[in-house]
């Protein structure tokens, strides 16, 4: 086990994940941010993550339980991740590739 799965919240799955789309370190998931990782992960892992575990590597950047992260900022990471859709929708059309 590497660096991420010490994390809470995270475990060697969500570790392998992460490395699968070149994170493995704290430290490199914290710079591009949850968000921005989690629509990595849905464009570049063999796996379609959940918005669990959007809230679990929140919770991991944060050192709280992810139940806990879906509890109380569930709306703002919503709302933080449609924004991300939408940006990526008009680059899109624009011909440009969202690069998070």
């Amino acid at each position: 086990m590497g660096e991420l799965s010490k994390l809470k919240g995270l475990g060697p799955k969500s570790e392998q994940w992460l490395n699968e789309i070149g994170i493995f370190t704290e430290a490199e998931l914290r710079e591009l941010g949850a968000v921005a990782t989690f629509m990595k992960l849905r464009h570049e892992c063999s796996v379609q993550p959940s918005l669990n575990f959007l809230y679990a590597m929140v919770g991991a950047l944060e050192n709280v339980s992810w139940t806990k992260i879906a509890r109380e900022e569930k709306g703002r990471l919503l709302i933080e991740l449609e924004g991300y859709r939408e940006l990526e929708i008009l680059l899109m059309a624009d011909g440009i590739k969202l690069d998070v």
